[in-house]
């Protein structure tokens, strides 16, 4: 499904309408916590991987916007199994720190994690965060996730892996 839509949010397949705020997060300081900032080079290649997420899974990340301003993304938030993640992950990424606060991560992460549970037919799934991302944290905290210290983590980076639950007859 390459779109869903919450209370506020309309959640879509990325595309090259959100080249420049996704280049501007990866090139920002915002994005220290996956390893950034990046040269617009390697930003391109992020892009990319999450444009061509889509076409190898068959799901990827949404760009979140607003209703009625489905131009403007805030947000790249949702599904992500990119071939050496040892487990299924819902992920999000805040483009603008005017996002920040506003409950949209929240909303949106909620409907992507509906998702994954009904439609993609998950049985596990969790989020990689780094340990001081307070306001990611917060986020999978309010989503209901709990830290799993034995899960094992991408990467040789320090993460925190939180596991959402699985609700009863997903």
């Amino acid at each position: 499904m390459e779109r869903l839509e919450t209370e506020r949010l309309v959640l879509r397949r990325p595309d090259s309408r959100d080249w420049e705020p996704v280049r501007g997060f990866f090139m920002s300081e915002r994005s220290g916590f996956i390893g950034g900032p990046q040269s617009e080079r390697d930003a391109w290649r992020s892009f990319a991987a999450e444009l061509g997420h889509w076409d190898i899974r068959g799901y990827g990340m949404w760009t979140v916007t607003r209703r009625g301003a489905e131009d403007e993304g805030l947000a790249l938030i949702g599904p992500w199994y990119p071939i050496d993640w040892p487990e299924t992950e819902i992920g999000w990424l805040i483009l603008s720190p005017e996002t920040e606060g506003t409950g949209i991560a929240t909303e949106a992460a909620r409907a992507a994690i509906d998702h994954a549970w009904r439609v993609l037919h998950w049985t596990s799934m969790v989020s990689y965060i780094d340990p001081a991302n307070a306001p990611s944290i917060r986020v999978a905290e309010r989503l209901g996730a709990v830290h799993d210290p034995d899960a094992p983590a991408p990467g040789d980076k320090p993460v925190l892996v939180y596991r959402h639950t699985r609700p009863e007859g997903a």
